[in-house]
């Protein structure tokens, strides 16, 4: 009985989305001094909806997230589309490449849902994608750093450049170099560091120097190695700090999983927020969206 404690809390509190216009996500992210947790949602809502699609990401909307995270991909005649694997086979009615496809063909696949099975859902735009947000989510770009320029200027077409938040593991001289004169503008850009890599408080230090970033994606397989990092510096500069409840090896064992199957979330997501995250993406968007209300950090 006590293992679904927690998850009978979470259908007493859950609340049909309490959504907020996106300036006001907006200003939070730029705020070092609020003490809000923006939610990310991993792919959309994607337990409800195939991931990346337009149900996924309304879902997630109307749940009152802050923030929804992406991947893209290229068409064969250059139309950037929501895709997280390098082939259409795991999670479309497609085969191979979508480089090798053109937009008009990729139109006739449908997505599958997380259990293999056909959906009426198609695939998504970039374009169609920040459409619909306009106004009423954030976007994370994860998958999508290689499209760099192009994704710039759908945003510039549809109005959203302050939407969106694109993010590498590239060091900021690399980053600089490949993408400089798009960087400083109202496209914020997030570094991912991997804590155990002997160089990552030197690409702390040099965004730190050179960029201040809105906010670092930090992933570490054990405690040890953020607690004997210079993590803090991050907040001290006036950064946020973006942390990962998806799976232990992001986080030391303080994932979604932590927090809901093993009905611990001060373990969970406590944790990360106790050691300074003030955005946290989920696999579980509606139960952390939960807690947060209940601790007053989110609205």
């Amino acid at each position: 009985m006590l293992r679904f404690t927690f998850l009978f809390w979470i259908l007493a509190f859950s609340v049909q989305g309490q959504t907020r216009p996106v300036q006001d996500i907006i200003r939070q992210l730029h705020n070092p001094k609020s003490t809000e947790v923006l939610v990310v949602a991993h792919r959309g809502d994607w337990r409800y909806a195939p991931k990346n699609s337009v149900l996924s990401l309304e879902h997630a909307i109307q749940m009152g997230v802050d923030i929804v995270e992406i991947d893209l991909k290229k068409t064969k005649d250059g139309v950037l589309i929501l895709l997280h694997d390098a082939t259409l086979n795991r999670t479309t009615t497609g085969h191979g490449k979508p480089s090798e496809y053109t937009w008009a063909e990729l139109q006739q696949l449908t997505l599958k849902n997380e259990h293999g099975g056909p959906t009426r859902q198609k695939i998504m735009t970039f374009e169609d994608c920040m459409k619909r947000a306009k106004g009423r989510v954030m976007i994370n770009i994860d998958k999508g750093y290689d499209y760099f320029k192009e994704a710039h200027q759908i945003l510039e077409a549809t109005g959203t450049m302050d939407h969106a938040i694109i993010k590498a593991g590239k060091s900021y001289e690399t980053v600089k170099a490949e993408n400089g004169e798009l960087l400083g503008g109202k496209l914020a850009f997030m570094p991912i560091v991997n804590l155990a890599k002997p160089e990552a408080q030197s690409v702390i230090e040099s965004y730190e120097k050179h960029l201040k970033p809105v906010a670092y994606e930090l992933n570490f397989a054990t405690d040890s190695v953020l607690l004997h990092s210079n993590y803090q510096s991050i907040r001290k500069s006036g950064s946020k700090l973006w942390l990962n409840s998806l799976w232990a090896s992001l986080n030391g064992g303080h994932d979604d999983e932590k927090s809901i199957e093993e009905n611990d979330p001060e373990a969970g997501w406590g944790w990360l927020i106790a050691h300074g995250a003030t955005l946290i993406q989920t696999d579980r968007p509606q139960e952390l969206l939960a807690y947060l209300r209940k601790k007053g950090l989110h609205p």
